[in-house]
């Protein structure tokens, strides 16, 4: 069970968590223009679009044929989270009858691109967006929702305005403890110990697993810190620095049977100092400090991580007068917080999804996840 957050949404009742109950009015487009693609995967495809009401940018994204209960999850989950620090807000939903397509209508936020992104931030601008993400993840799980795919292509860093926002709510879901959850979530550089053996009882922690892949990349100056070719090898890596005794002892603790066919996994490591990883390159941004919130949170114990809200606290961040309070909870099912009589015309002019027929999954939770939302 979690160790913080486990009753929300026994709390607060199915109104807050029942997606497939929830009502989406899908509004007729003609409001939309399309500007150009800047991103998609597997499951939508998303374009920077213009609000031909006000001229004001927005993203737009084109869903593929997918269950029907998977998009609810989104929306109603993105409601739930409406008005939440450095959350991406969604400010409309659409169907053109003609393409038989649904599109979800995001903020805009200028991105910088990971790949220019992680060698050339600084140390304080490290614990600014760390601690952006915290504060949205602190939220996030605070109303009974695990992110399940945190990772830099689903965090947008606009620089120049000193602004983030946590993007790609597909493969979220609302916590229940005890309920086993689905494993094939997150992508692989950041899945946590957990789903690389096959653990369905995870909790918010998960999230905090792939914030420590990423405090890593960014202090070390690596663009993944593991990068695995598969998910068996992904896990090596993982083994290869954290040890093998602490990964036994995991495996004993939750009483998990490792079936591998990778005999390099079956070998002994020892566990690396993380020291091991400081070069002439990236020292400048390695603390004391970041180091420890980072030893706190790459622990293959899901329950030893530290939450987002500890994480919040850590001395890391002693040096960043920011506010990290969190906002109380809006209804259950409130509207969207800027209604509007939206539309999306002439993006299907440009984007006829009907063309593309896709095996929908049987299972919307295993879907796997767009390589990022709308990354340049």
């Amino acid at each position: 069970m979690a160790r913080v957050y486990a009753d929300v949404n026994a709390r607060l009742g199915p109104s807050w968590y029942d997606y497939e109950s929830t009502k989406v009015d899908w509004n007729v487009p003609d409001r939309y223009e399309i500007v150009r693609r800047i991103g998609g995967g597997r499951y939508s495809e998303v374009f920077e679009g213009i609000d031909s009401s006000n001229e004001e940018s927005c993203v737009i994204k084109v869903l593929k044929p997918v269950a029907k209960k998977k998009i609810k999850r989104e929306i109603k989950i993105l409601r739930n989270l409406a008005g939440g620090p450095n959350v991406i807000r969604l400010m409309d939903t659409v169907h053109d009858p003609p393409s038989r397509s649904n599109s979800l209508v995001m903020e805009y936020v200028q991105n910088t691109d990971w790949k220019d992104l992680y060698g050339t931030l600084t140390e304080m601008e490290i614990k600014f967006y760390l601690f952006q993400l915290l504060r949205a993840l602190d939220f996030v799980h605070s109303r009974g929702i695990i992110h399940r795919d945190v990772k830099p292509g689903n965090i947008m860093f606009d620089r120049s305005r000193r602004k983030l926002r946590l993007i790609d709510w597909g493969l979220a879901e609302f916590y229940h403890p005890g309920t086993e959850l689905h494993i094939r979530v997150a992508s692989r550089y950041f899945k946590g110990p957990e789903l690389l053996v096959g653990y369905k009882h995870y909790d918010y922690s998960l999230d905090l697993w792939s914030v420590g892949t990423i405090l890593a990349a960014l202090i070390f100056r690596r663009e993944h810190f593991f990068r695995g070719r598969d998910n068996e090898d992904q896990l090596l890596k993982i083994v290869k620095v954290l040890g093998t005794d602490d990964f036994e002892r995991y495996l004993t603790t939750y009483r998990l049977y490792l079936q591998t066919y990778n005999d390099d996994l079956l070998q002994s490591y020892a566990k690396q100092p993380w020291s091991r990883f400081v070069t002439q390159d990236n020292k400048a941004n390695v603390s004391s400090d970041g180091i420890d919130l980072l030893d706190k949170l790459l622990r293959y114990n899901h329950q030893e991580r530290l939450t987002a809200a500890e994480a919040l606290a850590h001395s890391f961040f002693s040096t960043c007068s920011l506010s990290h309070s969190t906002p109380q909870p809006r209804g259950a099912d409130r509207p969207l917080s800027s209604p509007l009589p939206m539309r999306v015309g002439r993006l299907c002019a440009v984007v006829r999804i009907d063309a593309v027929r896709l095996e929908t999954p049987s299972n919307p939770a295993e879907c796997v996840s767009d390589s990022g939302f709308y990354s340049t």
